[in-house]
């Protein structure tokens, strides 16, 4: 698969393929490979060159369609990948940053740290609550920018993947 992809303002190409259990990934002609799994919805476990990385990607609500957050480690790119494919397939998508977004946990975990409250205003990209996973802990963001209409997870709470921890008006 060949894909235009703008990272942070700058054109690349990638191409993905895949050998076996391995990705191998083309960017900008360079090769790579690497051992890639989507170990929540919108969240990878990457071994790349002896490195573990986790990678989590999810849609920018400010960057259309094909706008994504790229957050590695503490490092988060802007991302927009152009696949006409997809994009015939998912035409108006853009449109799902607005109205009622739930905010859902990208991981099993329990829920330490409550940092809004029912009725807060929040902007797009702040921190909400916060899971321990795996002996990390990880901040899950506002989608959008509202106002938090319900919170439904309480401090010490278990959560599982894919569970919904908030809505955002």
């Amino acid at each position: 698969m060949k894909l235009s992809v703008e990272l942070d303002g700058k054109p690349h190409t990638v191409e993905l393929s895949r050998v076996g259990e391995r990705l191998r990934c083309l960017l900008d002609a360079k090769p790579f490979e690497a051992d890639a799994v989507e170990v929540a919805p919108g969240v990878y476990s990457i071994l790349m060159e002896g490195k573990s990385l986790e990678v989590r990607v999810e849609p920018r609500p400010e960057g259309g369609a094909g706008g994504l957050r790229v957050s590695v480690g503490d490092r988060e790119f802007a991302a927009t990948v152009c696949d006409p494919r997809e994009w015939r397939r998912h035409r108006g998508a853009a449109a799902e940053v607005e109205g009622r977004q739930q905010v859902l946990a990208p991981m099993p975990g329990k829920i330490i740290r409550l940092l809004v409250s029912t009725g807060d205003a929040v902007e797009a990209k702040q921190g909400l609550v916060v899971v321990e996973a795996m002996k990390m802990q990880n901040e899950i963001r506002s989608p959008k920018s509202g106002k938090v209409e319900r919170l439904l997870v309480v401090e010490g709470q278990a959560v599982n993947a894919g569970e919904v921890l908030a809505i955002i008006a």
